[in-house]
């Protein structure tokens, strides 16, 4: 096989192959052996057919094209290898001469990763925010805890924001009620804004027994996104007492005799949670930085197959969730279609810069994958999904995702390494010591290499001790309730259906 490669643009090739004849053997041993078992020949058994008799029977050009078919796979792959091409797409295939017992030549246009020239990857340094916790988020804190170990008593009054009500609800679309709108008995927080857009505004002022009736985009089933009436009837209204902030409170709802204790404790747990924002702050601006230092072409196919391919899986999740476009932007504040695709393709199309910048890193480093680096990159995304390992395991194989997995997981180990080698310092020029961060190993730098993904890592270890705080609350601390109807702190599970 003889091999040339043209470069088509930064991000595009073409190779120009020759196959000889005599390495297409295995290619027609294939086709005859196969093409042997279709054709019926009088005097011959199925598989026994001379193969001059095979090319008499269904036509010497039928023969060579099968054997184009099989070979050029198998002969671009080799190509691929020979030439250390990295490639991203399908390729467009043209195979150009045919010349029986003598060559096959075809040409394959692919894009391919770009070649990179990375900016100095030594004596890197970036500057984030100091980390100071105030009082005021202390305060917050504690007060979500006297929340949990609220109480709520019945009051004869107008509702107001804090109060829990319970209420009656019923969806009306051009006079037909909607049986999937229609709900009694459902608990809500007056002013939290949970349920749907003008409820509270409704509710607000209304006493025990007394209704209302308000417009409002419904959010599923098969009339989402339009608009419908509203009636909203009262049928309890009650108000939280939150327990005295004093000595007896923190050893009730922690592990500590005192308010300063719990104060200082909470003060603690939120400068670890800072100092772990930190550490994802100097990963981003450390990507950012080499965005930034580093020309990085896109191939637009590449583009247009993850923009398609995303659109696709966020319309099965809106399908499933009830909902069309126009209720999804209606939801999440959207502007139009177009704002929506025009976000969408540029988080693609960073998202890919940086894959490749990172890609270039780890080429520039000689970092490699073991076995090590992938069952802990495979533990830490099973327990993020909920799974075994052993599943998560098989789930990659079952998809075809193993090399895009052990491809990530290079580029989370070279931003990793390059994370501890860079000169971090806050605000005040203090150095930042980020063991925290380094100590939970790569997964929590993973999702910088994908910007327009939802930065789970980062998040779930900077909320880790916010939940610690959270889970020491016992289960006592559920709001009680006075003996009335509704406690207010739970439902009959229909709040789904009132969303319609």
């Amino acid at each position: 096989m003889k091999s040339t490669i043209e470069n088509l643009g930064p991000t595009r090739v073409r190779l120009a192959i020759e196959v000889p004849w005599g390495d297409l053997d295995h290619a027609f041993g294939e086709v005859y052996k196969e093409l042997g078992k279709q054709v019926r020949v009088p005097g011959f058994r199925p598989g026994k057919v001379p193969n001059r008799i095979l090319d008499q029977r269904i036509g010497r050009p039928v023969v060579l094209e099968q054997v184009v078919q099989h070979a050029v796979p198998e002969v671009y792959s080799e190509a691929i290898r020979e030439n250390q091409v990295r490639v991203l797409s399908q390729p467009d295939v043209e195979v150009t001469r045919v010349d029986d017992g003598e060559t096959i030549a075809f040409t394959a246009e692919v894009d391919v990763a770009p070649v990179l020239e990375l900016p100095s990857l030594d004596g890197l340094a970036v500057t984030v925010d100091d980390v100071e916790v105030t009082d005021e988020e202390i305060d917050a804190q504690i007060d979500t805890m006297r929340e949990r170990f609220a109480m709520l008593t019945g009051v004869d009054r107008p509702a107001a924001d804090g109060d829990f009500v319970s209420i009656d609800l019923e969806a009306t679309l051009d006079g037909e009620v909607l049986e999937d709108g229609t709900t009694t008995g459902m608990s809500h927080e007056v002013g939290s804004g949970q349920l749907m857009d003008g409820l509270d505004e409704a509710v607000r002022g209304l006493s025990s027994d007394e209704g209302a009736t308000f417009s409002t985009a419904l959010l599923s089933g098969e009339h989402a996104g339009e608009m419908a009436e509203v009636k909203v009837t009262v049928r309890t209204v009650k108000a939280k007492d939150l327990p005295e902030l004093d000595d007896e409170f923190a050893s009730t709802a922690s592990e500590f005799d005192t308010l300063a204790e719990l104060r200082d404790d909470i003060r603690t747990r939120l400068g670890r949670v800072k100092t772990l924002q930190q550490g994802a702050q100097a990963r981003d601006k450390l990507v950012e930085h080499l965005l930034g230092s580093t020309e990085v072409p896109v191939p637009e196919k590449l583009v247009e197959t993850e923009v398609a391919w995303r659109t696709q899986a966020m319309e099965r999740e809106l399908q499933q969730a009830g909902m069309d476009w126009d209720a999804y932007f209606t939801a999440a504040e959207v502007e139009s279609r177009e704002a929506y695709d025009a976000e969408l393709r540029e988080n693609v199309e960073n998202a890919i810069r940086t894959q490749f910048v990172l890609d270039s890193v780890a080429d520039a480093r000689e970092v490699t994958v073991d076995n090590d680096d992938l069952s802990a990159q495979i533990v830490a995304q099973a327990q993020r999904n909920r799974m075994s390992p052993e599943q998560y395991a098989q789930q990659l194989q079952q998809g075809g995702n193993i090399a895009d997995f052990v491809a990530d997981v290079r580029r989370t180990k070279a931003l990793a390494q390059l994370l501890e080698e860079t000169t971090i310092t806050d605000a005040s020029g203090n150095p930042v010591d980020l063991e925290e961060l380094r100590t939970q190993g790569p997964q929590t730098v993973r999702a910088a290499a994908d910007p327009a993904a939802e930065d789970a890592d980062a998040e779930d270890a900077a909320a880790a001790d916010v939940e610690v705080i959270e889970a020491e609350v016992t289960e006592a601390a559920t709001p009680e309730d006075d003996g009335t109807e509704d406690d207010g702190t739970e439902d009959d599970g229909t709040e789904d259906d009132a969303k319609a």
